[in-house]
């Protein structure tokens, strides 16, 4: 758990194109691959935050992650829900 930043720019997944990995993806080529990888870098350890918490705060009603039906992973978060959810750490 932790703030990180993208530290390397998404480049081909290679375990795409290996036929023994279990990663392999027929429809991917060289010139044309499907899966893209990036490289991550730590910044900050944080405690974990539960989604209950969150739902807990007035001031993150709108955040999208709290909204039905939106995963986790691919939400965009809006400065003012950032500013706030980092003084709560």
């Amino acid at each position: 758990m932790g703030i990180a930043v993208v530290s390397k720019p998404a480049f081909p997944d290679a375990t795409q194109f290996n036929p023994d990995s279990k990663y392999f993806d027929p429809k991917a080529a060289t010139d044309n691959p499907r899966w893209f990888n990036v490289e991550i870098t730590l910044v900050k350890r944080t405690r974990r935050i539960l989604i209950k918490e969150l739902r807990q705060y007035p001031e993150l009603s709108r955040m999208r992650v709290l909204q039905t039906g939106n995963r986790l992973s691919i939400t965009p978060v809006d400065p003012a829900e950032w500013q706030f959810i980092m003084a709560i750490l």
